[in-house]
């Protein structure tokens, strides 16, 4: 594990580096999805403002969810490196991007659908960092034969677990491709971001099976609920873009 690299006299953590690394891969994706469908408009300072907002968030969210955590550390929490909650992130980013496809007059579905594909990437990427650092979000012990010990991640175990930051890495970029390639076809507007919020909560809650997060109900951790209502919403917005008029993607661009 490689929880920080040793740059002359800087300590650059690892879980940072892949989060920069994850934004300026999603800039790029989703760059090319606004010149694809002939949108002029500033995809870079999107994803810059949606990276910023969903940071926050997920940081918020994981202190609401581990209220414990706080009552031993206090406000401390919030500037600790560790502890970022999936679905907070989700929730501000994607509030983030629906005000800003808004305020540039591409309308909020039409840039979530573009930007679908660029979030599933950069999630995947983003979880290498956690992987180099060994930050906890590892799953349960396996014996099966890709199982890991991290000894000297940020939080250690000496014992073969499922190494989950790489399943979640793997389903981000099948899913971001998958998406990217749905982008070009023709679709009603609302039905890229429904598969995203299927595919991706569906990826989240099986993984949470094998991860060592608490369950709260159920059976089910926080993360699982979550996920499902993100599957819940992923089919209604489906459901709502296929009564849609359907257009072709050349026909689709919006100048803003």
């Amino acid at each position: 594990m490689i929880p920080y690299l040793h740059i002359w006299h800087l300590n650059v953590p690892t879980f940072g580096l892949m989060l920069w690394l994850a934004c300026v891969a999603a800039a790029f994706v989703m760059d090319r999805g606004f010149k694809r469908a002939g949108v002029d408009a500033d995809a870079v300072g999107m994803v810059a403002i949606a990276a910023v907002l969903g940071i926050v968030g997920a940081k918020l969210w994981h202190v609401i969810d581990t209220p414990m955590e706080f009552q031993e550390l206090g406000w401390r929490v919030l500037w600790d490196t560790a502890g970022f909650a999936w679905f907070g992130g989700l929730l501000f980013g994607i509030s983030a991007l629906v005000f800003q496809g808004w305020w540039a007059k591409i309308g909020g579905l039409k840039t979530l659908d573009l930007a679908a594909p660029a979030a599933a990437i950069g999630y995947g990427i983003g979880r290498i960092g956690c992987f180099l650092s060994g930050d906890g979000c590892y799953g349960i012990p396996t014996t099966l034969p890709w199982g890991m010990a991290f000894p000297h991640g940020i939080e250690p175990t000496f014992v073969r677990v499922h190494p989950t930051p790489l399943y979640e890495l793997g389903a981000g970029l099948v899913i971001g491709l998958w998406l990217w390639w749905r982008g070009g076809k023709k679709h009603g507007t609302g039905a890229i971001v429904g598969e995203y919020l299927v595919l991706s909560g569906a990826a989240r809650f099986l993984v949470e099976f094998i991860r060592r997060n608490p369950k709260i109900i159920w059976g089910l951790s926080n993360a699982q609920l979550a996920s499902a209502g993100s599957v819940i919403a992923g089919i209604a917005l489906i459901w709502w873009a296929a009564s849609r008029p359907v257009t072709e993607p050349a026909k689709a661009r919006v100048a803003a």
